[in-house]
């Protein structure tokens, strides 16, 4: 098993910790401290030694952070989140609904004039910092960058990553690395910079082909980067964990401690991306004769726009997986549900993708809530918060791999018993809003910001909605979760084709129930139609192929057109599966893709 289900914290925990940090607090004279989520990379998953947040606090969703004063202490997370840090941190964390609340907001609030807060320039991007200083204007209240204070506490730190990196083969990537970086070389050198500082370690594994093992789920390596224009690479990290790549001859490896003092010889000019640098790789580089460049990381939109090679990979990954979902389901179908429990699904299901003896890994750990732990939009089941399946409720299984050729994640809302006629329609109405994104056609330029509300209106309309984005972008053989791509309110950079990004609304009653229905989509360019102008059109190529449980679909909710997508997407669904599967496997498959 990939996944285990222990409990990482315990709420108890905190408070001593929180007490311990105030006591360091005072010892250093400020008089608060910030504890982010991230890392020195700012990625979602982090490696134990990096797991902060949960540590002090017994939050252990995969964004958030925390803001410790004198006498309060805030705990800030978003609407994925807030039934959860309600079940795992103690009275004296205090949740912030955030973003609706800033930390400057808080602070300006909470703390007082004159106060000092304190830190890690490591662990804070320059846009972070930059953003925090500008609303504390006026305020009395300083900003201070200085050593960890969690660090300085957790006496039994694990020790930072040390698994050898290896190279991903050049069958499964398309380019080599070193067309990526003479290409992405050249486009430094067109916004006439020298070098382009990058500290996102997906984007250097995918820039020279490499993939590792430090942090779980996500198979990155760590570490930072210098990209010149004359497609030269500095690579800084730990030797021993490339002495087996064969890196190219344009890349130089050099050590860690390094980084701050090459980014201040450094001259010319240097592009940033201030959403991803750290703060103290930006007072580094400050501290030199650099002019500095402020645009984007140079690998992210390469890296979201899949070359061909990765593209077949990914339908490959995902006919694989398909196939697995569904001996998955139809185990589910068969089943005693009142003798399952939640840890039941999550190792069923992982053992199904194991038997394709070609699992690399889980992508996230798998989602599996029944009844109202459906609710808990990230919810992770443990030995301890484990339960029977509700009766005639929901079980929502949200859920990926990571495959050598592709990364996958979907989502299925699952009836056990008899669900109520409210469940169904709700159901429905969220399957309504998948379709109406799975099946649009929309102008070239156009972002997630502007298709995010077309998932939504089937459920506006009923005077529902979801506190997630609809879809995140999604790497190859990388982050389950990866940018600038989203179908969101805040996605404002334009869909290209390639793109990769899951397509998943969703609706949560709290402490009763949870619905998702998740597919990935691919951005195409659109067909020409009859009587249509010349302007250029894309649309989405659905990648993955699983049953939607037709037990819970309110048939009377759908149009025409509805039930023609659907049913042309279950036909799809068995012609590309039954294939791949046993012959009673797919005599399940044949009932559960039936036209409607």
């Amino acid at each position: 098993m990939f996944q285990t289900f222990e409990s990482a914290t315990f709420p108890e925990q905190g408070p001593p910790r929180l007490a311990r940090l105030r006591g360091w607090m005072r010892q250093q004279k400020l008089n608060g401290f910030i504890v982010p989520r991230a890392d020195r990379h700012q990625g979602e998953y982090v490696a134990p030694c990096d797991e902060r947040l949960s540590w002090l606090t017994g939050f252990t969703g995969s964004a958030g952070f925390a803001c410790i004063l004198d006498s309060s202490a805030g705990i800030f997370v978003d609407g994925r989140y807030r039934l959860q840090v309600c079940e795992q941190v103690a009275e004296e964390f205090t949740p912030v609904h955030w973003p609706e609340t800033t930390l400057h907001e808080w602070l300006v609030g909470h703390a007082a004039p004159g106060a000092m807060i304190g830190f890690d320039p490591w662990l804070h991007t320059v846009e972070q910092i930059e953003t925090l200083r500008i609303g504390l204007e006026g305020s009395g209240i300083s900003l201070v960058a200085c050593s960890n204070g969690v660090d300085a506490i957790w006496t039994d730190r694990p020790a930072p990553p040390n698994a050898p990196a290896w190279s991903h083969p050049p069958h499964l990537c398309g380019d080599a690395a070193e067309d990526k970086t003479r290409r992405l070389g050249a486009a430094i050198a067109a916004q006439a910079a020298q070098t382009a500082v990058i500290t996102l370690p997906d984007s250097l594994c995918w820039l020279l082909n490499l993939r590792g093992s430090d942090v779980p789920r996500t198979p990155i390596v760590h570490c930072f980067g210098l990209l010149s224009a004359n497609g030269e690479v500095t690579l800084f990290g730990e030797e021993v964990k490339f002495a087996d790549v064969a890196l190219p001859e344009t890349v130089t490896l050099a050590p860690w401690d390094a980084f701050p003092r090459y980014l201040t010889d450094l001259t010319d000019t240097v592009l940033i991306e201030p959403a991803s640098l750290p703060q103290a790789a930006f007072d580094a580089l400050s501290a030199g004769h650099a002019q500095i460049l402020r645009g984007l990381d140079p690998c992210s939109l390469p890296k979201a726009c899949k070359t061909r090679t990765e593209l077949d990979g990914c339908r490959a990954a995902h006919l694989r997986d398909g196939a697995a979902m569904v001996r998955f389901l139809a185990w589910f179908d068969s089943a005693d549900t009142s003798r399952l429990s939640e840890i039941d699904i999550v190792t069923q299901l992982e053992s199904c993708r194991a038997a394709t003896n070609l699992l690399h890994d889980i992508s996230f750990d798998t989602i599996s809530g029944s009844g109202p732990h459906g609710a808990v939009v990230h919810y992770r089941v443990t030995e301890k918060s484990n339960r029977p399946l509700d009766p005639d409720s929901l079980l929502l299984v949200d859920s990926g791999a990571q495959y050598q050729d592709g990364t996958t994640d979907i989502t299925r809302t699952l009836p056990i018993g008899n669900p109520s006629l409210g469940m169904r329609q709700a159901f429905t109405r969220v399957l309504k809003g998948m379709i109406a994104i799975s099946h649009l056609r929309f102008p070239k330029g156009l972002a997630g910001r502007d298709i995010d509300a077309i998932a939504r209106a089937p459920l506006w309309a009923a005077g529902l909605d979801y506190d997630h984005g609809t879809g995140h972008g999604v790497g190859s053989f990388l982050s389950v979760h990866e940018g600038p791509q989203r179908l969101s309110r805040a996605g404002n950079v334009p869909l290209q084709q390639g793109m990769i990004l899951s397509n998943e609304p969703g609706y949560y009653r709290s402490g009763a129930f949870g619905i998702r229905i998740e597919n990935l989509i691919t951005v195409i360019e659109a067909e020409p139609l009859p009587g249509g102008d010349d302007r250029a059109m894309l649309a989405f190529e659905t990648l993955t192929f699983a049953p939607i449980d037709l037990r819970l679909v309110d048939a009377t909710l759908l149009t025409d057109d509805e039930k023609t997508w659907l049913n042309a997407y279950h036909t799809e669904v068995y012609a590309k599966l039954a294939p791949l599967i046993e012959p009673e496997t797919a005599h399940w498959l044949a009932g559960a893709t039936r036209s409607i």
